[in-house]
Formats: structure tokens, C-alpha cells, sequence
């Protein structure tokens, strides 16, 4: 295994990091100048989720509650960041305006982007050789304050790519009000985690060689982008606690304890290799929102809260202008131990005539789809037993265009469940705000997927229906015609329906 980031393809590459200073509050500076160089703070809940720098020279951190804030800082302005769309919207804003440069950037959250500039890197390096000009400045740091030789290729690549990244800011900044760091590399672990080495409003440019001394800086195996929550605690169990465990554990050892494929891929991540492409995130594939509170232990509290958050969820699918057809509740238990990461999921298609009335006739779904998402509820917890609940999220998902032509054709719906066999596109799943600002209420999930996993009917599932007496799938119809998973989901009298229509 090599032990130094390849010097072929991957240095290659020229990856920008853009990273936004306290967002949120930068946003809420913007929509209310006065703010401006007072101490503020944007709190959810009982939560500070984030704060600008004027606060964080007065002790004020982020994720702090706001008793303790206070009392560190009495001057503190407070603003309500519960609505999380006016961030959402400057977000998609800073993005599009990226894609004006590049058309490959990839969203991290709501105030962070990958833009992969190697292209347009190419071409300045082109235009460089050509006019004999053999002279190139960086912009902002160089990382451990290496030396740069003009003579490799490698570091006039980024060296180029660091002018690239400091115009990418003067544009945000004079366009959109926003200030952000930058870190440039070459390939996305590294310019994340290169970044924020000067804030704020400052960048870095990473040369190859300072690669370890970057990644081995880390205290802790969970600050490797890539190693989440549940990994790392597996990790710690094997003794593994920081960078150099990693790279030092035997392989074979570690691909038994995880599995081949993610036992390679972390343990390349400790190296600083990442050959994951900068993907163009394009509109979001799913719309979600969620609530988090100290207790939630009633079906009734459980219903009032759904419908809470149904409103806005339907306004966003609106406006967006395609059409959902799967819908998922979330919960969370409450855990004394695993505050933050016993999340448990169930979805299902939304029935055909629900579909149709989605837009116009949005207050109209609202009660129906109650009803669903309880059931979906019924199916995790039951409600004849003492519950706790700390969270509960909604999500809207498998976006289609609204059909022109067959529009209302319950067939043609059922049809476009599922996606064709072996379409082979990836599956992204980022979960905005929680690796950017934080949060401690609600946070907005965008599922970046070209198709949809059709989840399998359980055993308990199927005896059920066999129990209640739903007809099963009429086999003399075209399979091609009707998803069968999605029809065995579907409410018996829409069934009956769609049989009826089909003979």
C-alpha cells in the first residue's frame, strides 16, 4: 500500500473546498444590516447552533445552550433560526453562482461545496506555457508553509487552482454578501480537511507532500471526513483512536472486522486517498424536515407534530414542481447512551390519487397523509407501550415530472415506481446542516439519487396482507405494467381499481 497520496492521476486533479463563514449568521446579517459586528447568535430550540464571530471572541460557541451563552455573553443578540428557508435559499444561491465557473460542483450541507476545477486548471496552465510566462503567485496560505517549485507541475496545477478559489470568493463576497474559506487539493478529502487550517475568510492550498503532516494532525479518528459516528466506535473498540492506529492496523485484520470494501476504502482515507468524483448535485431528490424535542410520548403528540411539519414540506414540493411518490416518517428513541445516532426509518409508495393533488390541492392531502405516516409509526413503535421519542422527520421522495400526456392514469404511476434494472447510478445521501452549522431542531435531508431502492416486503409484511385478505398480485397482468411491490403497498380499494381498469 502506498503510504504518500499518488503522484499520478489523483495529483492531477484540482479540487476547491468552499467553506462559508457562521452561515447562518452571515444570513441573518444580510437580511438585517444592524446585526453587523454586534454579537449574534442563531438559536433552535434551547440550542445556539451557530454564532458569528463577535460572539465566539466573547466565549459563545456553537451548539451551546443558551442559558450558558448568555451568561458568557449578556450583549448576545438572538435571532429565531427555526425556518430554515431563507438559508436554504442563499445556499442555492452560492452554488448556482459557483456553476457560472465550473459545471461540477457538489453541495455539502447548506454552507459548503466541492468544485472540481481541474479543467479550467488545464487550460490556464496551457495559456501560461504558451505566452512563455513562467511566473505564477499563490493566493492565500501554502499549508505547513512548504516551498513551492515552479518546476513540478503538481504545484503549479495548484497554485493556479488557489487563484481559481480566490476568485470563486471575491465573486461570493461581491455578489452575494457572503465571506468563506477555501481549500485547495487534490481531491476532496484533503481540501475539506485543508480548509479551515486559516479562519476566517481566508484560504489554503495543500501541496502533495504536506499530505501526511495534514492528515496524521488530526486527534481523532472521527475527524477523517468519511468515518462516521458508528465506524469510529467500532474503530475504537479495535484500539483504533487516531490517524497513525489506522494506517499502522494490520489490513486483513481490519477487513475481517469490517468487511473488505470499507475497510480499504477508510484505510485509503487515512493516507489522504480519495478518488471520489466531484458530483454536480443538481435539484434535490427528495424534500424532508424534521423536529427534535426533549419528549415525545404520545400517538397524539406524534400526530400534532407531523402536522406541523407537513405544511411547509408541501409548499417546497410545490414549488419545486414535480411530483413525490414515496413518503418515509423517521424516529428517534430516546437513549441515555446514544443520544444522536438510534434513528429508525419506514416508507412507502403514496397512493396514486394522492399524487394527483399534490400542488393546488395541497391542504387536501394533508389528513391522508397523516394517516399513512401514522401507520408508517404503528409499524416501529407500539403504542400500547411506554415510548420516548426525541425526534420525528418527514420526507418526500422518488420525484418525477408531472406526465403530460397520461396525466391522472394510475397505470402509468404505478409504472414509474420503479426504475430499470441495472440503471447503475449511484446513491448520495447528504444530510444538510448537520456537517455544516448543526442543528439542534430541524434539519433538511437531500437524497441525491438517480433511482430508487424498492425495499423488499418483509416476512411479517407478507403474512399480513395474507392475514387481512388484500388479493395478492393478479399475475396475468404485464409485470411491465404494474410494479408488484408497489401494488402490494397500495390501499386494497386502489387494488381493486387498478385490477378493474387493467381487465
Amino acid at each position: 500500500h502506498s503510504k504518500s497520496v499518488s503522484a499520478g492521476r489523483a495529483a492531477c486533479r484540482a479540487i476547491v473546498h468552499v467553506d462559508l463563514d457562521c452561515f447562518y449568521a452571515q444570513v441573518e446579517t444580510i437580511r438585517n444590516p444592524e446585526l453587523r459586528d454586534k454579537p449574534l447568535g442563531v438559536q433552535q430550540k434551547y440550542i445556539v447552533v451557530t454564532c458569528n464571530y463577535e460572539a465566539r471572541k466573547r466565549g459563545v460557541k456553537k451548539m451551546m445552550s443558551v442559558k450558558d451563552a448568555k451568561e458568557k455573553c449578556p450583549q448576545l443578540i438572538l435571532v429565531n433560526g427555526e425556518d430554515l428557508t431563507p438559508y436554504r435559499e442563499m445556499s442555492y444561491k452560492v452554488t448556482e453562482l459557483l456553476g457560472e465557473f465550473c459545471p461540477l460542483v457538489e453541495r455539502l450541507g447548506f454552507d459548503e461545496n466541492f468544485v472540481d476545477i481541474t479543467e479550467i486548471v488545464e487550460k490556464r496552465l496551457n495559456q501560461l506555457q504558451q505566452s512563455g510566462c513562467s511566473r505564477v503567485c499563490v493566493s492565500g496560505h501554502v499549508y505547513n508553509h512548504q516551498a513551492i517549485n515552479l518546476h513540478d507541475t503538481t504545484h503549479v496545477r495548484l497554485v493556479i487552482g488557489s487563484r481559481i478559489a480566490e476568485e470563486f470568493r471575491e465573486a461570493i463576497h461581491a455578489r452575494l454578501g457572503l465571506t468563506g474559506c477555501a481549500g485547495v487539493a487534490s481531491n476532496k478529502l484533503l481540501s475539506k480537511l485543508v480548509s479551515g487550517t486559516f479562519k476566517p475568510n481566508q484560504q489554503t492550498v495543500l501541496l502533495p507532500e504536506s499530505a501526511q503532516d495534514l492528515i496524521r494532525s488530526l486527534d481523532h479518528i472521527q475527524k477523517v471526513p468519511g468515518i462516521g459516528y458508528k465506524t469510529a466506535k467500532r474503530l475504537e473498540t479495535l484500539g483504533v483512536r487516531n490517524v497513525c492506529d489506522l494506517q499502522a492496523f494490520p489490513s486483513a485484520v481490519l477487513e475481517k472486522e469490517l468487511g473488505v470494501s470499507i475497510a480499504q476504502r477508510i484505510q485509503k482515507l487515512s493516507y489522504g486517498e480519495d478518488d471520489s468524483p466531484v458530483m454536480p448535485s443538481g435539484p434535490p431528490q427528495s424534500f424532508s424536515d424534521e423536529d427534535s424535542f426533549k419528549k415525545c410520548s404520545s400517538e397524539v403528540e406524534v400526530k400534532e407534530k407531523i402536522e406541523e411539519l407537513l405544511p411547509n414540506l408541501l409548499d417546497r414540493v410545490y414549488k419545486d414542481g414535480r411530483q413525490p411518490h414515496t413518503v418515509r416518517l423517521t424516529i428517534r428513541r430516546f437513549s441515555s447512551t446514544n443520544k444522536w445516532f438510534n434513528r429508525e426509518s419506514r416508507q412507502c409508495p403514496i397512493p396514486p390519487h394522492l399524487i394527483q393533488k399534490f400542488g393546488k390541492e395541497s391542504s387536501n392531502v394533508i389528513s391522508p397523509l397523516v394517516d399513512i405516516l401514522i401507520k408508517l409509526f404503528r409499524k416501529m413503535i407500539d403504542v400500547d407501550l411506554p415510548f420516548h421519542l426525541t425526534l420525528l422527520g418527514v420526507c418526500f421522495s422518488n420525484l418525477k415530472d408531472l406526465p403530460s400526456s397520461t396525466k391522472g392514469s394510475i397505470g402509468f404511476y404505478l409504472k414509474q415506481m420503479s426504475p430499470p434494472s441495472g440503471s447503475g447510478k449511484r446513491v448520495w445521501e447528504v444530510e444538510d446542516v448537520s456537517q455544516g452549522e448543526g442543528s439542534a431542531s430541524r434539519t433538511q435531508n437531500c437524497n441525491r439519487t438517480g433511482t430508487t431502492k424498492t425495499r423488499k416486503l418483509s416476512e411479517e409484511k407478507q403474512s399480513n396482507i395474507k392475514k387481512a385478505g388484500v388479493p395478492d398480485f393478479p399475475f396475468h397482468l404485464s409485470p411491465g405494467d404494474i410494479d408488484q411491490e408497489v401494488f402490494r403497498e397500495l390501499p386494497e380499494d386502489i387494488q381493486k381499481e387498478i385490477i378493474s381498469e387493467k381487465t
